[in-house]
């Protein structure tokens, strides 16, 4: 767990399949992702990022509010997938529902789940990619201090050819000295 100001960082609980599901069907938050997700894609990552948890000790981890319990999204590290550039890398990333943006709630989530990975994990570097058209997202690698990867631009394997969110941008933060 991670404890912010505002925010704790945990393990995925199943009263957390339904807020989750309402957001991954939030044309709006899933504008640069892709389909909306089925009652079976929200339960198989749940349970992904309950094994990655499980396996690594971290994950994408749910962010609960903390004044009352409210589950507004996701935000934490895992490992970058396969066949992409940040294979074998750290990843950063994050989704909040709707309701919650603009509020600074992905920066604090964000910024704390990168002081934890400096704190206890040994990574040289952290990565985030995401579509050229989603500013917001890298907007916040921006503030973070991350910076693009320069020839880092790639087709995501797991979008299919064509579909416009294929080609994604790359950002690195490198640790601290």
């Amino acid at each position: 767990m991670i404890d912010t100001e505002r925010l704790i960082l945990r393990g995925w609980r199943q009263e957390d399949h339904v807020p989750f599901h309402a957001m991954g069907n939030d044309p709006r938050v899933m504008r640069f992702l892709g389909a909306a997700l089925t009652e079976a894609e929200v339960t198989a990552t749940i349970e992904r990022q309950n094994q990655v948890l499980d396996h690594h000790g971290y994950c994408f981890w749910a962010i609960e509010r903390r004044n009352d319990g409210e589950f507004l999204g996701f935000c934490g590290i895992k490992p970058g997938p396969a066949g992409t550039p940040i294979a074998g890398e750290l990843e950063i990333g994050w989704r909040l529902a709707h309701d919650y943006w603009g509020q600074g709630y992905a920066r604090e989530a964000a910024q704390a789940s990168l002081d934890w990975t400096w704190r206890n994990l040994d990574a040289p570097h952290v990565a985030a990619m995401t579509v050229q058209a989603n500013e917001a997202s890298w907007g916040l690698m921006t503030r973070l201090g991350m910076h693009r990867v320069v020839g880092g631009d790639f087709d995501h394997p797991l979008v299919p050819e064509g579909d416009p969110l294929r080609r994604h941008i790359l950002y690195r933060i490198e640790r601290p000295a």
